[in-house]
């Protein structure tokens, strides 16, 4: 069960809600808790012993690196983290064939980031209902963001007073409608930009990468472009919308990323909160830029390098993070002691070049990526019998899933939101995406989210 599935959204989201504000605020984190565990419970039955094992462990750590600031017992969690995530995530390739529960690479590097922070200093007590509600809160659980438990701490104000205290009610409602305007848009963007864009993708994987026309082949590359970036972001906000419902910061994950001036810019936007997790526990703690070039390009291949084992074991995913690497690299080292070309060069990287690299990110087979980018770029003959005029075929009933996805991505649209989100016609709009959302998922069965088992 998903945030994009009907029960959740007419049946188990409510009675929550409902429940969640009705009890004294001193009973508020429990109800968070056992609503978690529930919604795991739902989707993962068996794996959620793995769950509750890593949590009851981690715990048991944070007790002893918080008394004795031990940087042995940092270092044993965080690689028993870390051998867990491993084993799961290769036990495919190593013939264990284990099952990846649902978003287990979340909850563990939000384990990560707890226990060293806790190590720093950061956190000033270790409060185990709140930091077991951190670890494995439903609305992050299977998405992101992920968020620092310091920041969810000193923001969740909703936790700390009852809703029917004097002029609480009304607040309560308000942010309630703030959460479900975020979480329609989200909603909108997973089922009806994402998933059509994905049927489009498939098709072409069905009548075989060799048989299509080169306009077709970067169509279909711009078509997964939009489809990952909204089936990520519409289920990001989706999650960001449930977490403001129970009174927690909104967290932004994705901003504008294809309007970005480079790909280091790019991907500073995408999935933030990523990033700035592999800046903070990888790069930083590395030395980050300050002992000279050489160390800050192996400190950048370090963190891509783990950012492509993270995405799968495939040889495809190495090739993207290598090359979006050295593009960073080229750009941080090189592009950017000319700022004229840089401010050129850099928009075209983007639109041109992420492009590609969502090619080679999508297909797994070695032998498919060469024919598919062969067919991109068409500089020897691998073809068969093509139909030339096959885009146009696609675009006639794709086009406005298309159109879509380039307007939603466009910054104005998300301004323009932020400043008239209560005014009468933009909630209008937002029920109306809403009400085509609901009936698109009733007459379909719906496409998972696609970090799911990440």
């Amino acid at each position: 069960m998903t945030f994009s599935d009907l029960n959740f959204i007419f049946r188990l989201l409510p009675i929550f809600l409902i429940i969640y504000y009705v009890v004294p605020a001193s009973f508020r984190k429990w109800v968070l808790l056992l609503g978690s565990l529930g919604f795991y419970y739902l989707n993962e039955p068996r794996l959620i012993l793995v769950l509750l094992a890593m949590t009851a462990i981690n715990l048991l750590f944070a007790k002893l690196i918080f008394k004795s600031k031990s940087k042995l017992a940092l270092g044993a969690v965080v690689v028993l983290n870390l051998l867990v995530l491993g084993l799961f995530k290769f036990s495919k390739p190593a013939g264990l064939g284990l099952v990846i529960p649902l978003g287990l690479s979340y909850y563990i590097f939000k384990m990560i980031s707890y226990q060293v922070d806790l190590y720093r200093g950061k956190i000033a007590e270790v409060n185990i209902i709140k930091a077991t509600d951190y670890f494995i809160m439903f609305p992050q659980i299977i998405s992101g963001p992920i968020a620092r438990y310091s920041y969810v701490e000193e923001n969740a104000m909703w936790l700390r007073w009852d809703a029917t205290e004097g002029g609480r009610l009304f607040k309560v409602l308000n942010q309630i409608e703030e959460g479900l305007k975020l979480m329609a848009c989200g909603l909108f963007m997973k089922i009806i930009i994402a998933d059509h864009l994905a049927v489009l993708w498939s098709d072409i994987k069905v009548i075989g990468y060799e048989s299509i026309s080169t306009p077709l082949a970067w169509l279909g590359a711009y078509a997964y472009s939009l489809n990952l970036y909204f089936d990520f972001w519409g289920y990001s906000l989706m999650a960001a919308g449930i977490g403001v419902m129970l009174g927690f910061p909104f967290i932004i994950n994705f901003n504008q990323p294809y309007f970005s001036a480079s790909i280091s810019e790019f991907y500073r936007r995408w999935h933030s909160t990523l990033g700035e997790w592999f800046k903070d526990y990888v790069y930083f703690p590395l030395g980050g830029s300050r002992k000279g070039k050489c160390h800050t390009i192996l400190n950048i291949l370090v963190v891509w390098l783990l950012t492509g084992i993270w995405h799968g074991y495939t040889v495809n995913f190495f090739i993207w993070a290598m090359s979006i690497c050295m593009i960073i690299i080229f750009e941080k080292l090189v592009l950017s002691r000319v700022p004229k070309l840089f401010a050129v060069v850099g928009r075209i990287n983007v639109l041109v070049l992420i492009p590609i690299s969502w090619v080679v990110f999508a297909i797994h087979s070695a032998s498919n990526l060469r024919i598919y980018l062969l067919r991109m770029f068409p500089v020897i003959d691998v073809s068969v019998a093509v139909n030339k005029n096959d885009v146009f075929y696609y675009l006639e009933d794709y086009w406005l899933f298309l159109v879509l996805g380039i307007v939603f991505a466009i910054p104005a649209l998300t301004t323009f939101f932020n400043k008239h989100k209560d005014n009468v016609l933009v909630i209008l709009g937002i029920f109306a995406m809403f009400f085509i959302s609901i009936f698109s998922l009733s007459n379909s069965a719906g496409n998972p989210f696609m970090y799911l088992r990440f």
